[in-house]
This record gives C-alpha cells, sequence and structure tokens, in this order.
C-alpha cells in the first residue's frame, strides 16, 4: 500500500499539537523544530519525523504500522528537503532500538547510550573531519595535549586565567572553541578574540570544535539552556564522544574546565566530565573561576554590564584585546543585538 508523506505546517497550531500528542505516546518532546513530515491514514497521522538544520529528530511510527518501509519514505522526505537547502550532511538522534532502521539507510553510530543514539549520515564523518582538523591547524599527535572546551562569549579574564593554568601545567594545551553559531558574540569574532587573547602563550593552539563537541548534534540543551530529563543523556553523548574519538586522534591527556556557580547546565555538564573521562584515561582539573569584586568573571556577567553600557566595570573582566574588539564597529553590532 503507498503512504503519502506530507510537511505540516508549523505555524498552524491544530497541526503542532497533533504531532505533539503522537509523540507523547514514545515519551518524545516535540520542540525546536524547523520541518516536520506526517504519514496519516483516515487522517490520523500514523508515523512522523522532524529535523533541526541538520539534525533529523521526533521520529516515531505507530506499533500497527511498523515493517511496511515507512522510515524509508519519511527519511527519504526530510533528506529531500535537506539537499534543497544544501545540507549534505545530517545527524540523528534516535532510540537504541531503531538504530538499525537508520544504519538500514547509510547512517553509521557515532554512539549510543543508555537510552539515546547518535547516527550521522552523508558527505562527511567524524573520522574524516577530526583528520582534517588535525592537518589543518598542524596537531602533532606525538606530543601529549591538554584540552578545553570553550564558546567564550565572549572572551574574559576568567577564560584566560582556566588557560593560563593549563599552560603552565602541561607542555601542549588545544582549545576548541564551540563552532556553533547560537551564541550572540559569531563564532568568527569568538575565535578571534581567544587567538588574539592568548598570543603570547606559545604551547597553546587554538582550533574549531566543528560539529562534534557541545554542538546542536551532541549536546542541545547547552544552547536552550535547559535542565530536564535529557539533559543527563545528552551530557553523557558530548563527553563520550570526546573519550572515544577526541582523545586518541589529539592525544589528549587531560581535560580542564572551569567551575560554574550560576548555569545548572554546565554544572551537570562537568560533573558527567568528571564521571565519563577518567574512563578514557583522561585526567580531569577542575578550575576555580578567578573573582573580581567577590564574584565570579563570567560571560554573561560581562553581557550584562554591556547592556548596561558600563565599560568601566568591564575592564577589570575582560583582556585589552577583548576590550577594544567591545569598543570597536564590529564590537558594537554586536552589542545592538544584547
Amino acid at each position: 500500500m503507498y503512504y503519502n508523506v506530507e510537511s505540516i505546517n508549523l505555524k498552524s497550531k491544530y497541526e503542532v499539537s497533533e504531532v505533539s500528542r503522537f509523540l507523547e505516546k514514545f515519551d518524545l518532546k516535540y520542540e525546536d523544530v524547523d520541518y516536520t513530515v506526517v504519514i496519516r491514514e483516515n487522517d490520523d497521522v500514523i508515523a512522523t519525523c522532524s529535523k533541526k538544520e541538520n539534525i533529523l529528530k521526533c521520529f516515531a511510527i505507530n506499533e500497527n504500522y511498523q515493517g511496511l518501509g515507512l522510515s524509508n519514505n519519511l527519511i527519504s522526505k526530510v533528506t529531500e528537503k535537506l539537499f534543497l537547502e544544501g545540507r549534505y550532511h545530517s545527524f540523528i538522534f534516535t532510540k537504541p532500538e531503531n538504530q538499525f532502521l537508520f544504519e538500514g539507510l547509510a547512517y553509521k553510530n557515532i554512539f549510543t547510550t543508555e537510552k539515546v543514539s547518535l547516527l550521522e549520515s552523508g558527505n562527511k564523518n567524524i573520522n574524516s573531519s577530526l583528520d582534517k582538523l588535525k592537518k589543518d591547524y598542524k596537531i602533532d599527535s606525538n606530543k601529549e595535549y591538554a584540552a578545553i572546551v570553550m564558546n567564550c562569549n565572549p572572551f574574559t579574564l576568567g577564560h584566560r586565567y582556566i588557560i593560563e593554568s593549563a599552560a603552565k601545567e602541561n607542555e601542549n594545551v588545544i582549545i576548541f572553541v564551540v563552532e556553533e553559531d547560537k551564541s550572540v558574540f559569531p563564532f568568527k569574532s569568538r575565535f578571534k578574540l581567544i587567538q588574539e587573547g592568548t598570543k603570547d602563550l606559545e604551547n597553546v593552539v587554538v582550533v574549531p570544535a566543528g560539529e562534534y563537541v557541545i554542538s546542536s548534534a551532541t549536546f542541545p540543551n547547552y544552547f536552550l539552556k535547559k535542565n530536564d530529563n535529557a539533559l543527563k543523556e545528552y551530557t553523557r553523548v558530548d563527553c563520550n564522544i570526546f573519550g572515544k574519538y577526541f582523545v586518541p586522534k589529539f592525544n589528549i591527556v587531560k581535560r580542564y574546565v572551569g567551575t560554574e556557580p550560576h548555569c545548572e547546565v554546565t554544572n551537570t555538564y562537568n560533573e558527567t566530565i568528571k564521571e565519563v573521562l577518567p574512563k578514557y584515561n583522561v585526567e580531569v582539573k577542575l578550575i576555580e573561576r578567578k573573582e573580581v569584586e567577590e564574584d565570579a568573571i563570567s560571560a554573561s556577567r560581562v553581557r550584562r554590564l554591556l547592556k548596561e553600557g558600563n565599560f568601566e566595570k568591564i575592564k577589570s573582566l575582560v583582556p585589552k584585546t577583548t576590550l577594544d574588539f567591545l569598543l570597536s564597529e564590529e564590537g558594537e553590532e554586536v552589542i545592538s543585538k544584547l
């Protein structure tokens, strides 16, 4: 029997509610999507799949219609949309019991926890991407490295303090800069600020983190700042991907993280790092946040002061390179979006 796959109108409260109710039966939350397709029988939804950018999600098929090839129909329709948008590499989060369906559709597993599987498909993969990163930034994996993953929205003296600590204690340090452009300060600006703010530290190399660490694919809660039931599972996925792939590729022996007094999501992430990475023979070093006026220096504190236009206080929280950027035309443009 032929089943028609149709996209829904995401502005229609009725259609969105219909999909949401269907997904509730599978303990799936319908949120943060930009495209959804459904298959109906007698006007009832019997199967659905959504995406956000290049991430497929919210996939479910009524148990009475499983084994009829509906998964192929759904994925083909969503993949067609991806191609129209010029996206040739995609991820999917699914339940482990659904993994085989996607492996039959050319998806390859990256990592699976007890509750979730992350797979990818397309014109690149995690191993080729990390190999290219190593080559582009001349990372010598015969050397041992300490690693730091940072967003720096924007780069502060607090970030600088963590990097300095790592640089003093290790011969080589890699800073992986979160590449996802979901912060106020765009990736290009954040990357440049970290490079300029650490150029005196000769044993530090700054590289883009890519799609495989703190990204919408590996850790969507980081950008949504949501502490829900899925948070722990997403942090496990992200930390295990780092351990399984980044650690051997870059010969990482330590990972540095800063304490986070104000953000529960980051706190949970730090706890998972401490729990997971030692299993990959990585020492985790927690660095106490640097304080000014008895309060931790944080990017959120700087953004708050930027909103107030209080550059006098900002001076004590950021390096000169960041301050110069904030006072520039490019910086003013970013500040106007706060």
